[in-house]
């Protein structure tokens, strides 16, 4: 086991939690470092909990030194720089007069790697009170990316959920008359043309900067063509239509790029009523002008779509048209995000649906408790930045941690229990522990107690044969039959315990489920209650039933 990497972790750890590492996150995140280690779980733990004590006798501005030392990359995103930044002006923005605009491609739920897009647009909006469109790019993309039915509502309650704020909800597949309007304007000028060149011969031209044959006809055989295009006359594939550009421009993307194709598969929303469908760069240089978009916000690896709506204005004359504004890309280092792959494990059956914890939807953090503010201030705290951006979800997780700690009161879950008999234990059948241990004025727990109890089989393992106090209770020598040792709280290692638990089940972020039971008072809650498990983590209420509770794990 590496020990610089124990240490780097567990003074990340600690400055991001006011100086005090955890010891069971640090463990997670070398255990997840080098899977490696698993086998040796125990192990790596004492020496975890060893460095872990080490660091949390450090001053604060000492861990944050060290860090700053052995791993600086880490200081990046830490709590201490979490909040949100103040957003520089907008372009030529005017109090009242700003219109941005959202545009999804309906294939599936918005994901956390969407969130920097929709943020940002209504952070501008309310910040400007302008006017926010949600409008889908429904034209019909490739086949391994086809629009769902359910994605519209899906993409919807996604927004709703994160508190975005859209004044109007409009649909590409409804405004393609309108394209071919402006389709025909463009072919009129002659700097679009219809091509019938297959893809492999379209992309030899570019790549050796040599004009399609078809670029020279002229203005009527070109309209004549597109006629033919939208009475069905060419199959899918056999003709597009291309914008004229530079055919020696350094990005071969972008020598007569394509702005029509004929696509013959039914629309969710529309059915077979189009067959040539427009692409997206030509559907928002006609869209962001009607509409009276004033900025488009996007990531800065879509400045060739700038770049077609830019050359589709200049062709057409159009003087009013929006200021594009960048951002970078903000990637997780943890997480894979792919709604295609997603898509496929929850129609194979390995993932549970769209809110499974493992597709990091919005709705699946909605299941787990993160809360929407938590994410606008997480995405905040970046600005408006072009530099692309790679953060852990701890980074995530420390925002949501702010909000919720106050909020959660703490409870008793043994995952996998153990059944323990305490020998000399004196009578008692109740004891009292804070429901959160920062306000006492929040009440007491009563939490009933015997010689009967259950431990997690993790401590039980770990602590067999020696004195642990059974938190809020009392000392043992813990072993199946554990003896009494005293009442008083001793600084020794704490466990959870339960006597006449309730079943619950824990549903962990990678999917699998901590079965074990609870505190009795756990079979209270109500659904969507967040509380915390002591020396497990947070959670969110799922279900509660007479027979189990069923939560679902937020983080440490």
């Amino acid at each position: 086991m590496s020990l610089d990497s124990a240490r780097k972790f567990a003074l990340h750890n600690a400055v991001l939690h006011d100086g005090k590492a955890d010891a069971k996150a640090v463990l997670g995140r070398l255990l997840a470092e080098d899977s490696s280690l698993r086998g040796r779980a125990s192990e790596a733990a004492t020496t975890v909990e060893r460095i872990v004590a080490e660091v949390n006798r450090l001053a604060p501005d000492a861990q944050r030194a060290q860090l700053t030392l052995i791993a600086p990359e880490l200081l990046e995103h830490t709590r201490a720089d979490v909040g949100p930044k103040e957003l520089p002006p907008l372009p030529g923005a005017m109090d009242g007069k700003v219109v941005l605009r959202l545009a999804p491609y309906p294939s599936g739920p918005l994901h956390i790697g969407n969130a920097r897009a929709f943020v940002l647009n209504d952070a501008y909006t309310k910040r400007y009170h302008g006017r926010l469109l949600l409008v889908f790019d429904d034209t019909i993309g490739s086949e391994e990316k086809p629009l769902l039915p359910e994605a519209f509502d899906q993409v919807k309650e996604g927004l709703d959920w994160a508190g975005v704020e859209y004044h109007d909800v409009l649909y590409k597949s409804d405004r393609i008359p309108l394209h071919y309007e402006w389709a025909e304007k463009l072919l009129a000028t002659g700097e679009a043309y219809v091509c019938e060149c297959d893809a492999a011969t379209l992309r030899k031209n570019r790549e050796a900067k040599r004009a399609c044959v078809h670029r020279i006809q002229d203005v009527d055989e070109t309209i004549a063509m597109w006629k033919a295009m939208l009475d069905g006359e060419y199959g899918e594939g056999e003709a597009v239509v291309r914008l004229k550009t530079d055919m020696a421009h350094p990005n071969p993307a972008f020598r007569d790029r394509v702005l029509f194709r004929i696509a013959e598969r039914e629309h969710p929303r529309v059915g077979t009523r189009y067959r040539v469908w427009p692409m997206l760069e030509f559907s928002w240089a006609v869209d962001d002008h009607l509409l009276g978009i004033t900025h488009v916000l996007r990531g800065k690896d879509l400045v060739m779509e700038d770049m077609m709506e830019a050359r589709i204005w200049d062709v057409l004359e159009i003087a009013h048209r929006p200021a594009f504004v960048h951002f970078g890309i903000l990637r997780f280092k943890d997480l894979e995000l792919s709604k295609s792959r997603y898509r496929k494990e929850i129609a194979e059956g390995r993932l549970t649906g769209i809110d499974d914890p493992r597709t990091w939807t919005l709705q699946s953090m909605r299941r787990r408790g993160i809360r929407p503010a938590a994410l606008r201030a997480f995405v905040l705290s970046f600005g408006l930045s072009l530099s692309d951006i790679e953060v852990p979800a701890e980074t995530l997780y420390a925002e949501n941690r702010k909000m919720i700690d106050k909020e959660a009161n703490r409870y008793f879950f043994v995952p996998d229990p153990v059944a323990v008999e305490i020998a000399g234990l004196p009578p008692i059948e109740r004891v009292r522990a804070p429901l959160h241990p920062d306000f006492p004025g929040r009440g007491v727990r009563e939490i009933p107690a015997g010689p009967k109890v259950d431990v997690a089989k993790e401590d039980f393992d770990r602590f067999r044969g020696k004195e642990v106090r059974l938190k809020d209770f009392c000392n043992v020598v813990l072993e199946h039959r554990a003896t009494f040792v005293s009442m008083e709280n001793k600084d020794i290692p704490k466990v959870q315990w339960v006597t006449h638990g309730v079943q619950t089940h824990l549903v962990m972020p990678n999917g699998a489920e901590a079965r074990g039971l609870a505190e009795p008072l756990v079979a209270s809650l109500k659904v969507d209650d967040l509380v915390q498990f002591e020396r497990v983590g947070f959670a969110r209420i799922d279900h509660v039933s007479t027979a189990e509770v069923r939560a679902y794990f937020a983080h440490r």
